[in-house]
């Protein structure tokens, strides 16, 4: 009984023994592969390394590799950064740089914004746009032409002349029309948005309310001449005015020598009845 309590003894020590032998080769193993592994990961890293950073992240943390100088430090982040995309793998999730020409990608073959220079088109990055379609500079995308759309004509206007309907037999009708969607670069111009024809009506005569701008200013024009010969003075006094003191005596004499001849005769009349 004895000898076979002993035996097992030997036998579970042997055992542990050899378990132990194990797990100390794995640990070696463990070391070989990563010697600078830090027991203190920071950052949602969960293993890492002081050299190289992290070497695994948390569960829906995306893996990235960042450069810094002529080293590159793993990263833990919660979404990748401009010129990334993610994919989610069941042991990893990791940041995968976009296209050279790309800015912003959704995945390897589909890029949601193009680096200066290039053109989007249906996710790819373009020199040049295809045909049938233009740049947007502003954007920086490849666009449908838009060619100018305008409204249908409007009525025509009463046939007119010089501002008023009446007191004519030939005038002009006008029609509107309004641009209801603008060109871009390369469509096509917009057509003219008015136009005007000649038109004859049957004369008529304009009411008084009715004259037309022609009729308003010889109205105009009757009036000022009216006041203006109200405002001059009377032709006889202005006759006098300009006549020089010579013209005035010259003019005087034939009076006064008639007078003269009058108060000779009166002062021979009374003579002669004296005696």
């Amino acid at each position: 009984m004895h000898l076979r309590l002993i035996s097992w003894f030997f036998i579970i020590l042997n055992f542990m023994e050899y378990i132990g032998s194990q797990n100390a080769s794995r640990g070696r193993r463990q070391r070989r592969m990563h010697p600078n592994v830090s027991q203190g990961c920071q950052g949602g890293c969960a293993t890492c390394s002081d050299y190289n950073g992290c070497l695994s992240c948390k569960p829906r943390l995306f893996f990235v590799l960042e450069r810094i100088g002529m080293k590159q430090i793993g990263v833990c982040l919660s979404s990748c950064p401009s010129g990334y995309y993610g994919t989610r793998y069941p042991d990893i999730n990791k940041c995968t740089k976009c296209k050279a020409d790309c800015d912003t990608c959704f995945n390897k073959n589909f890029c949601t914004k193009c680096k200066s220079g290039f053109y989007l088109h249906l996710g790819k990055c373009l020199d040049n746009c295809p045909e049938g379609l233009e740049a947007n500079n502003h954007t920086m995308e490849c666009i449908s032409i838009v060619h100018c759309e305008a409204s249908e004509w409007s009525p025509w206007s009463p046939c007119m002349k010089k501002g008023k309907t009446c007191g004519f037999k030939r005038g002009t009708e006008t029609r509107v029309r309004e641009i209801i969607q603008h060109p871009s670069a390369k469509g096509n111009l917009c057509p003219p948005t008015s136009e005007t024809r000649k038109c004859t009506v049957q004369r008529k005569k304009c009411q008084k309310g009715e004259r037309g701008k022609k009729g308003r200013e010889r109205k105009r024009k009757k009036l000022n001449k009216e006041e203006s010969k109200e405002a001059l003075p009377d032709n006889k006094g202005l006759e006098s005015s300009r006549e020089t003191p010579e013209q005035r005596e010259n003019k005087d004499k034939p009076q006064q020598k008639k007078r003269k001849v009058q108060e000779k005769t009166q002062k021979s009349v009374s003579v002669s009845t004296v005696h």
